[in-house]
């Protein structure tokens, strides 16, 4: 049975189901083909821009190093493309200096309107108080800025993601043990906003079942290939893991690859995030080590961000809502995926 997860009634809570955790709806386009979507018409910078419309949007995203974020940056051109009164300029950047520039310029271009998905949200705050004084709504996607100086944003449940990866482990060490105890190791994301909820959460959770241990702590920065040296560290340095917490499931298979090598498949599970049809697949493969969830986190919240933004430009409101204005806070409900419902979430063709 789907069990599901909920935050507080004050935020907007939009359930993404099979639509997006399957990425049925996603665009077709690869996002590994990121010279075409990083292409350098704006030279020096790393843009794309679209034909001329009534409205100029710009999305500033972080660039495509894994599958997730790949798999935005072509949900958002998809989206901004679908629109012929708007005209966009995407840029991408690989460290948050190069993404406060580019929103700088963005202001400069005197655009409409700004999507910004942060790098980090400490370093990317002061840019989001430049766009609100430049009088630009700004929609922020996935990783908050500590500031309430953006129009809207839109993102996972993450404080959820971490609460329910928690009960799912604890569920399945009682089952393994005879009780909830064990030694746990979690591999998180980078300096954000999403990586402080997930790991709230989960400890939020785990805070009551004692003689569970959370026995080391790495950064994996969401990719797999940190992941993977994060994971072989902690392997190295505990002859005892019973259970993984990742936050993220490209780190998943870094994971996962790492506890092969050390041939400690069996000694343990994983709990992770995403919706990744490659965990699907081991889930679906029985493959070890189990990975027992994935809480949905769909890469299709670009595609919605964009189209928020043009909204607030027309000055309209979400279809069935009384109310004629877009929310300020757009949470989308985090989904269990396990080895026993995965068949109604899993599509090989989706690009993520």
């Amino acid at each position: 049975m789907v069990k599901k997860l909920w935050v507080l009634p004050m935020v907007i809570m939009l359930s993404i189901g099979a639509v997006l955790t399957g990425c049925t709806e996603e665009t077709a386009s690869n996002p590994k083909n990121e010279t075409n979507i990083e292409s350098t018409k704006e030279s020096p910078s790393t843009a794309a821009t679209s034909e001329t419309g009534n409205y100029t949007i710009g999305i500033s995203l972080p660039s495509a190093d894994h599958g997730w974020m790949g798999a935005m940056v072509a949900n958002a051109k998809a989206e901004a493309e679908k629109h012929k009164n708007v005209k966009y300029i995407l840029y991408t950047a690989k460290d948050p200096a190069k993404q406060t520039s580019d929103i700088e310029d963005l202001i400069t271009k005197k655009v409409d309107a700004v999507v910004m998905l942060p790098m980090e949200s400490a370093a990317l705050t002061p840019a989001a108080e430049k766009i609100s004084k430049a009088g630009i709504p700004l929609v922020v996607i996935d990783r908050a800025v500590n500031t309430e100086s953006y129009r809207t944003y839109v993102g996972g449940d993450n404080y959820g993601i971490g609460y329910g990866d928690a009960k799912y482990l604890v569920e399945a060490l009682t089952k393994k043990t005879g009780k909830p105890a064990g030694k746990v190791i979690e591999i998180s994301g980078v300096p954000s906003t999403v990586t402080d909820l997930r790991s709230k959460g989960f400890r939020d959770y785990i805070k009551d079942f004692p003689e569970i241990e959370i026995i080391a702590t790495q950064p994996g920065d969401f990719t797999r290939e940190k992941a993977l040296k994060a994971t072989e560290n902690i392997l190295q340095a505990n002859k005892q893991i019973d259970a993984v917490y990742s936050q993220d499931d490209d780190m998943t298979i870094g994971i996962v690859q790492a506890i092969r090598d050390a041939k400690r498949d069996k000694e343990m599970f994983i709990v992770s995030s995403g919706g990744m049809k490659e965990i699907y697949q081991m889930m679906k493969e029985k493959q070890m080590p189990e990975v027992i969830v994935s809480l949905t986190y769909s890469p299709t919240m670009g595609g919605t961000a964009v189209n928020m933004a043009t909204r607030i430009l027309e000055n309209k409101g979400l279809e069935g809502f009384w109310e004629k204005s877009v929310p300020h806070h757009i949470v989308l409900e985090a989904t269990p995926v396990t080895p026993e419902n995965v068949d109604q979430f899993i599509n090989m063709d989706a690009n993520y």
